[in-house]
């Protein structure tokens, strides 16, 4: 888990690599950094589709390791002064010493390094959960205290040495050298863990409810519920609800094939229980879409200064663990706890419009505007209370999020429903770089100066 955090700092100074190395604007940079962002917390979806029905959670772990060494391994080669030599170009951080191979190196890294996180947020925190479940209750203790003593000392270690480690491939070498250690020291238990073999995913009962009641358009519903199929000696019943009734044809049994013929084709005949479960997930779109905004204010916290990226993590975690704790005491908690996070999301952004306003005033009053490589005398700690209402943000918006989706949705798709809340956060970090891009076009028409 440390690996990750300390992956993840060295990721939030990708943005400097590119406005100082690469030399692009900030736009572009941010623009790279929230795309990358957005798809890993998309990928879980289809990760986690593969974990449950092929691979299972060591299996997962195990590549997205490898993926994550191979990922920030050819970062941390890819540099101008390591490169110089085989790609016979010049050595130093300018634009014209960066070459079409590098380029084309660069991005497969970051999709490497996606592949690792999101397969790591997939699997690593259920393969704990199964070795934590079957250890005794002195080395249960014993591994909480060193994960917590690690992944809060380490990353804040880690982030400062990254950021006055000046030789990017260092930057970026650092993290790699620390993962691939951590893959090895996991190599050398996996005699002893506990595996359990794929089970079948949630997004396979969706599909083939979906096929079954398709297949049984034309067909008629039944006057009585309880003649659609269900198993009664199952000890996990849903029971029948009228809303979306289009997916009862899934259970309906035909009355010109024997039963036993419809049973072994689970993809023309579902049960009750599984259609409701489906009904769960299509009912949650609409509360899962207005994650997106957050999404959207999530992205502009990627400037890449460590000690503003610390309070942001910092706050958080607080921010989480408080609201989780009101959260419970109330049945309504985690709807107010999803309203809260809105309203910071919506202080968070005016604070950042207040304080570049405030930047952009400075600029002018010292003649700055046609002198972008000079510094602009404000000091950074301006930053610091959008980070942390932004911190807030999504540190209420997790856990309210959480809770809300354990009250709402069967436990069989529960985890399912988390991993399509984060993907829709995903697509808002994506929609925020389509805002800045479209606005800026926009704004551009005429032969005025782009709002960005």
């Amino acid at each position: 888990m440390w690996t990750d955090l300390l992956a993840a700092y060295a990721m939030w100074m990708t943005m400097a690599y590119l406005t100082d190395a690469w030399k692009l604007n900030l736009k572009h940079a941010a623009a790279i950094v929230n795309l990358f962002w957005g798809i890993v917390a998309i990928m879980p979806v289809g990760l986690q589709f593969v974990v449950d029905t092929f691979m299972g959670y060591y299996w997962m772990v195990l590549l997205s390791s490898f993926s994550y060494i191979a990922g920030l391994g050819f970062l941390s080669m890819l540099t101008p002064p390591d490169l110089a030599a085989a790609t016979a170009t010049c050595s130093a951080y300018d634009p014209e010493c960066i070459g079409q191979g590098q380029k084309i190196l660069f991005f497969t890294a970051l999709a490497l390094i996606a592949v690792g996180f999101s397969g790591h947020l997939v699997s690593v925190p259920q393969f704990m959960a199964d070795q934590d479940s079957h250890s005794n209750h002195r080395d249960s203790m014993l591994c909480h205290l060193f994960i917590s003593f690690t992944v809060i000392h380490v990353p804040i270690a880690g982030a400062f040495a990254i950021y006055y480690i000046k030789p990017w491939s260092m930057r970026y070498g650092i993290p790699a050298i620390c993962t691939l250690v951590a893959t090895l020291i996991f190599l050398t238990g996996s005699c002893s863990y506990r595996t359990y073999r794929p089970y079948g995913s949630p997004l396979t009962v969706l599909f083939r409810v979906f096929v079954a009641s398709a297949s049984k358009i034309f067909q008629k519903h039944p006057r009585d519920s309880s003649h659609l199929y269900e198993r009664r000696d199952d000890y996990y019943l849903i029971p029948h609800t009228r809303r979306l009734r289009c997916l009862d044809k899934a259970a309906i049994i035909l009355a010109t094939q024997p039963l036993q013929q419809q049973e072994n084709n689970s993809w023309r005949l579902c049960r009750v229980t599984e259609v409701e479960e489906t009904k769960s997930v299509l009912c949650m779109i609409p509360i899962c879409m207005t994650l997106i905004l957050i999404g959207v204010v999530s992205s502009i916290g990627t400037i890449p200064l460590p000690i503003l990226v610390w309070f942001y993590t910092l706050a958080k975690q607080l921010f989480g663990k408080l609201n989780f704790q009101i959260a419970e005491l109330t049945r309504y908690g985690p709807r107010i706890g999803i309203a809260v996070s809105m309203i910071f999301g919506i202080l968070c952004s005016i604070t950042a419009a207040k304080v570049e306003t405030r930047r952009l005033g400075v600029v002018k009053s010292h003649g700055l505007i046609d002198k972008p490589e000079e510094t602009v005398p404000m000091s950074m700690f301006w930053l610091l209370p959008q980070f942390l209402l932004l911190g807030g943000l999504e540190g209420i918006a997790e856990s309210s999020i959480d809770l809300f989706l354990v009250k709402q949705v069967p436990p069989s798709i529960d985890q399912c429903m988390v991993r399509f809340c984060v993907a829709f956060l995903g697509v808002g970090s994506i929609g925020g770089v389509l805002s800045v891009y479209v606005v800026g076009e926009i704004s551009g028409q005429g032969g005025k100066p782009s709002w960005f």
